[in-house]
């Protein structure tokens, strides 16, 4: 279908949909403390200072605390040995005012980070990472304690745009244990017919030109350019990279996977970078564990 030459896509504005998610979740955790005096709690734990792991801790822990979450700060150096995190983990694990667990990735090189997020009790989740979410995920008629939180909040701005997925070509860009991966699983359990493009795919325009729905998440800055996106197609991108700008205080500034100005001539709908997915995955983060919290608190 041809487009009228002024088309404009329709902006997803991921920041005022996260926002009203975040005043549900805290109605609910409102609700907790009246009801049962106790409120959720999330643990984050960081290793080491990395710039721009420390930024995406503070934003969740002031997050939480907007919202009437109990935060455990746990930051530990660098050189700390895996052991040492494990038995930290194991720690939150036994903490009964703890209702979720995140580890901020990347850990530095020398630790394993399968085997710490291995050691995460199931219940605490909330990054929904754990082998047994994921296997969960994957599999037919069966629910997973927690999703884990991008994806979760791709599906979600797709849902309350009201973007129908069922039956609907899904092309996915990417393919990390992070997004690419669990967002296929879940455009699977929402009915979605998933193509998975990824950087041995051949002719991978091609295959994207023919998806209803992209989820852009392949960490190459505005790989995806507007000649690659079907008319009207709803365009969800996870993709945050940095490139320079001179003009710019910082000396760069943030771009997705597409190259928005050309999606915005061809898309029907659009998430920008920044706030577009970034908001909604900490919202997701802060449902999983009001989530977990509700199981333990209501039991």
């Amino acid at each position: 279908m041809a487009l009228p030459s002024d088309h404009k896509a329709t902006i997803i504005d991921g920041k005022a949909i996260a926002q009203t998610i975040r005043s549900e979740i805290a109605s609910e955790v409102r609700l907790l403390s009246e009801k049962y005096g106790k409120v959720p709690g999330l643990a984050v734990v960081i290793v080491g200072n990395r710039k721009d792991s420390q930024s995406y801790v503070n934003m969740k822990r002031k997050s939480c605390a907007e919202l009437g979450i109990q935060s455990f700060d746990i930051d530990l150096p660098e050189d700390v040995a895996e052991d040492e995190l494990i038995s930290k983990v194991h720690e939150l694990n036994a903490n009964p005012d703890v209702h979720g667990i995140l580890v901020q990735l990347p850990l530095p090189k020398h630790i394993n980070e399968e085997r710490v997020l291995g050691e995460i009790s199931l219940e605490k989740d909330v990054d929904g990472f754990h082998p047994l979410n994921i296997g969960k995920l994957a599999m037919k008629g069966r629910q997973p304690l927690f999703l884990p939180c991008t994806p979760k909040g791709c599906i979600e701005l797709l849902h309350r745009s009201g973007i129908s997925i069922k039956g609907k070509n899904a092309v996915v860009v990417g393919r990390s244990n992070i997004v690419g991966l669990p967002v296929s699983l879940l455009l699977l359990k929402e009915n979605a017919t998933v193509t998975i493009v990824h950087s041995r795919t051949e002719e991978p325009e091609k295959i994207v030109r023919e998806a209803d729905i992209i989820i852009a998440a392949a960490g190459q800055a505005m790989m995806i350019k507007g000649s690659w996106i079907k008319p009207g197609a709803a365009v969800i991108d996870v993709g945050t990279n940095a490139v320079d700008d001179p003009t710019r205080k910082s000396g760069y500034r943030l771009v997705g996977d597409v190259d928005f100005q050309e999606a915005c001539n061809v898309a029907g709908w659009i998430t920008p970078v920044p706030g577009g997915v970034g908001p909604m995955t900490v919202a997701m983060l802060l449902k999983n564990t009001l989530d977990g919290a509700k199981r333990v608190i209501e039991k």
